[in-house]
């Protein structure tokens, strides 16, 4: 057996025999699709990289509100990704919530083998924000910069808890929420 038939053959059963809790990957998975998120592009500004630092950018649906005294968010990060990396040294960040009409971005920003964050912020219209330097997304449903607090492992993700330090609301008009649900992003409709 070739060693790619048998990895492939290994991540099959081992995505349909149930953890020592008793529930697979695939059933964990198809249960956690049927739950509706809203979309995020999380955002830094890695001062390590190149001369002048670079731009980097991850679509997140594990965001949500943790504290209202103080204002803290949370985001989880998958363990060894180039934003769990920038995150785990720069204590800066920011989030914006993104409209329906921004679906593009959302994908653009979660695809595995993308082009590079520098690239991909070429064509995005963004500020940076005046407490992180980090990008925001123009015409958000709202943007926040954050300042990590905590870092908590969390199986193959790091859950990162930061205080929020400025919150707006940019956009204008009516626009709904971009949600992810089923493997999919949605309009809220």
């Amino acid at each position: 057996m070739s060693r790619a038939v048998h990895e492939q053959t290994s991540e099959q059963t081992a995505a349909t025999i149930p953890h020592a809790e008793g529930v697979s990957e695939d059933e964990f998975k198809a249960a956690m699709a049927r739950l509706a998120a809203g979309v995020v592009l999380v955002t830094a500004h890695d001062p390590d990289e190149g001369p002048h630092g670079e731009d980097v950018g991850m679509t997140a649906t594990a965001f949500l509100s943790v504290s209202l005294e103080p204002p803290l968010v949370m985001v989880s990060v998958r363990d060894g990704s180039r934003m769990d990396e920038v995150l785990s040294r720069q204590s800066l960040w920011g989030a914006s919530l993104l409209t329906e009409a921004q679906r593009r971005t959302a994908g653009r920003f979660a695809m595995k083998g993308r082009l590079s964050d520098r690239l991909l912020f070429q064509d995005l219209p963004h500020d940076h924000g005046a407490a992180t330097g980090a990008p925001l997304v123009r015409d958000a449903l709202a943007v926040l910069e954050c300042r990590t607090e905590q870092r908590v492992p969390a199986g193959d993700h790091t859950l990162v808890i930061a205080r929020v330090l400025s919150a707006q609301v940019p956009h204008h008009g009516d626009p709904g929420p971009l949600l992810y649900f089923r493997g999919r992003y949605r309009a809220l409709s």
